[in-house]
């Protein structure tokens, strides 16, 4: 089995050291420099842009971030640059951008976020461009359609499944994804424990890592169950376990 102990050996910025977007916003080249620079593992997340190149954005609509209507797969990457976030001198990235920024000086996680009908070559593009990354890197996604493309197009990158839930049909359809080389976990804390996680981290030797710990109880739930958090809102080096 592949060496995934860079996976869980630092807490990860969920989408990068920023402040709750009160001065450095979520999943901009400013927040993930603070997280390259405290030594934090980095999470984001990725969607395709209108001309097919992989940009740095969480939701599906640009209003939150941006104040602008519209969607992000409707936007080019040159009309993306131009936007501001959160009325900040930040852009929205590129994902090579980002790559080059951290350089391998911290770990990337890298959420794929699906759009049907319009995600079509995500995962094609992420892999192609990951292939000259020298840096450690894994992606992962709640998305099944774009999990099963992860072994063909991104092969020799580590792959995680994101997921919440602890009903049993919404473990159930978890364990289907097994099948599907997948290298970690990345699961809702507010879902710890359940039976689907202990299998895969007891069983298979599987990291699992959490989302999103913002509070003590978070962080002690994480390390009873799981091996690492993704987190936001505090400073997790000053944040005792016990």
């Amino acid at each position: 089995m592949t060496d995934l102990s860079w996976l869980t050996a630092r807490p990860v910025a969920h989408r990068g050291l920023h402040d709750l977007n009160k001065k450095c916003w979520e999943n901009t080249l400013s927040a993930f420099e603070r997280a390259a620079a405290r030594g934090f593992a980095i999470e984001c997340d990725v969607h395709l842009s209108a001309d097919g190149d992989v940009v740095v954005f969480h939701d599906n609509t640009l209003d939150r971030l941006t104040g602008t209507n519209g969607f992000i797969w409707q936007r080019t990457v040159a009309e993306l640059a131009a936007l501001r976030v959160g009325g900040t001198e930040d852009h929205v990235p590129t994902l090579h951008e980002l790559l080059r920024l951290v350089d391998g000086r911290v770990p990337l996680v890298i959420e794929l976020k699906g759009i049907p009908g319009h995600d079509a070559g995500l995962v094609a593009k992420v892999g192609e461009i990951l292939r000259g990354y020298a840096g450690k890197v894994a992606i992962m996604s709640f998305d099944h359609w774009l999990i099963r493309d992860f072994a063909k197009y991104a092969p020799g990158v580590p792959a995680g499944l994101t997921a919440w839930g602890d009903q049993d049909h919404e473990l159930e359809a978890h364990f289907s994804m097994l099948a599907h080389g997948m290298s970690f976990l990345s699961y809702s804390v507010t879902h710890l424990p359940n039976r689907f996680v202990s299998f895969a981290r007891e069983k298979l030797g599987m990291p699992v890592i959490t989302w999103t710990v913002r509070d003590l109880e978070a962080v002690r739930t994480t390390f009873a169950h799981a091996d690492q958090m993704t987190f936001e809102g505090f400073d997790p080096d000053a944040t005792p376990v016990a």
